[in-house]
């Protein structure tokens, strides 16, 4: 039998982790799973309990949670012969979404009974480590002031984007990749891994999770003719090709020469009092995904 781990975060999302635990443990295959379940109690707590679990000889370690709770998780398996599963319980749910992984729980836990390994890209951000997305400007001030609000879910989200995009203002930026040194003035600067930061918001609608490349969403002060499609591209697949955006792909990037060092790592709203050092590590985490999902 496998050791398989779930790490619950009983505050991500707005669905009770007690029901969450109850189905998980009424659909998992006890005939095939030596199954833990642990909860995190504190920010970091999930990458100890992670930790932990490696050591142990964990095979499969499930993050029940959002983007923030997989990103305590992964960050503990990057390099290691442990998988990553993923519960998505959490606001956005940009990694899960992007993996094609059901918001239902009972049928997440399916994949993780029948699934397949296979193995994705990873970032780094000053040697923090990211799985989705990390940025600068907007979504940065949207991540910040989604975590003040003590309502969740899609509204929330919705709202704090509207506020946003009139409150964040475009700054000078330089960006230097492995090929070009760009200056552009920008709303913000998306760096991604995965296509979106999440509830199928794309950022970055054709970033792959294989390619060793992230993609760099630059988004220029917008026109007003080109701000009205911009709903509908985001949602669909098709925001690369507003005028006012600007895509480039790198192994590594360097961001500097910005007023604000205020920037979010899959979601979560940080501090950075120094430039920005962006680099990919291709294929370097093991991840349990659906077995007929073809990875982009």
């Amino acid at each position: 039998m496998k050791k398989l781990t779930f790490i619950v975060n009983p505050i991500s999302g707005r669905t009770t982790k007690e029901n969450i635990v109850n189905t998980i443990v009424s659909h998992i295959d006890m005939s095939k799973y030596d199954v833990t379940i642990r909860f995190s109690s504190y920010a970091g707590h999930a990458t100890e309990i992670a930790v932990t679990a490696v050591q142990g000889g964990a095979d499969i370690i499930v993050a029940v949670g959002g983007d923030g709770t997989i990103n305590e998780v992964a960050r503990a398996l990057v390099g290691t012969d442990v998988a990553l599963g993923i519960i998505p319980c959490g606001s956005g749910n940009g990694l899960a979404r992007h993996l094609h992984i059901p918001m239902n729980v009972r049928k997440a836990v399916e994949i993780v009974n029948d699934g397949s390994i296979d193995k994705i890209d990873t970032l780094s951000v000053n040697g923090i480590p990211c799985f989705c997305t990390a940025g600068v400007g907007y979504d940065a001030y949207v991540s910040a002031e989604y975590a003040k609000d003590s309502s969740r879910g899609l509204a929330t989200y919705v709202q704090k984007a509207v506020q946003g995009w009139f409150s964040s203002e475009p700054q000078e930026h330089i960006i230097e990749t492995d090929t070009q040194i760009l200056k552009r003035k920008a709303v913000s600067i998306t760096c991604a891994n995965a296509n979106q930061w999440g509830n199928e918001f794309h950022i970055a609608p054709q970033a792959s999770l294989k390619d060793g490349l992230m993609d760099i969403t630059i988004i220029h002060p917008v026109h007003f003719k080109h701000a009205v499609s911009m709903p509908a591209q985001i949602l669909g697949y098709s925001f690369d090709k507003n005028p006012d955006v600007e895509t480039i792909r790198a192994k590594k990037v360097l961001i500097r020469k910005f007023k604000s060092h205020f920037i979010h790592i899959d979601g979560e709203s940080m501090m950075i009092s120094e430039d920005l050092n962006f680099e990919i590590y291709n294929r370097s985490l093991k991840i349990l995904v659906n077995k007929d999902c073809i990875l982009l």
